[in-house]
């Protein structure tokens, strides 16, 4: 254990745990939007032509263009919905107010990866709602002394209710 810790668990966190947040939305999906992505994440090499050729598109099992799975339509936002930080998403916490004690326990900490679960492609005209949750945690003393490992789960959902990504990230904090 910590010198003086039982758990790095907060009641905040415990309160947090699997209450999901408000959806904030992207704005409307642009065929352009797509093709600029898609120019930017295969550059120099052309992209596929399912995310830029209409005409092709219409031919595949899709039916017209479909964005990379790897997508944002948040990344041309002009203001952080309000109320939401990206600290936030990361530990679904409000902002202390005071800078904690950086030789306290459970404040050192490490990104402990991601994984993401991919459901309906993005189309031109589709809104996403974004909303995430502090969906688990697990504590253990390891060679760190005591280490909290917090999942936090960013659910992306279509306008029609289809869940388009599921990220969950995982911080370790110790």
């Amino acid at each position: 254990m910590a010198e003086g810790v039982d758990t790095l668990v907060t009641p905040q966190m415990r309160e947090a745990l699997d209450v999901w947040s408000e959806p904030s939305w992207s704005l409307p999906i642009e065929a352009s939007d797509i093709r600029r992505w898609a120019i930017a994440t295969y550059y120099p090499e052309k992209p596929p032509r399912l995310f830029w050729d209409e005409e092709y598109a219409k031919t595949t099992r899709w039916g017209g263009i479909i964005a990379p799975p790897e997508f944002n339509p948040f990344a041309w936002q002009i203001d952080t919905p309000t109320g939401r930080q990206f600290w936030e998403a990361d530990n679904n916490l409000p902002r202390p107010q005071t800078p904690p004690d950086p030789n306290a326990p459970g404040q050192h900490g490490m990104n402990g990866g991601q994984e993401d679960v991919y459901g309906v492609p993005m189309r031109p005209g589709d809104r996403i709602a974004e909303t995430f949750a502090l969906t688990k945690w697990d504590e253990r003393t390891g060679r760190l002394g005591l280490t909290l490992f917090t999942y936090t789960s960013i659910r992306w959902e279509n306008q029609h209710g289809e869940l388009v990504r599921l990220r969950t990230s995982i911080n370790i904090r110790y």
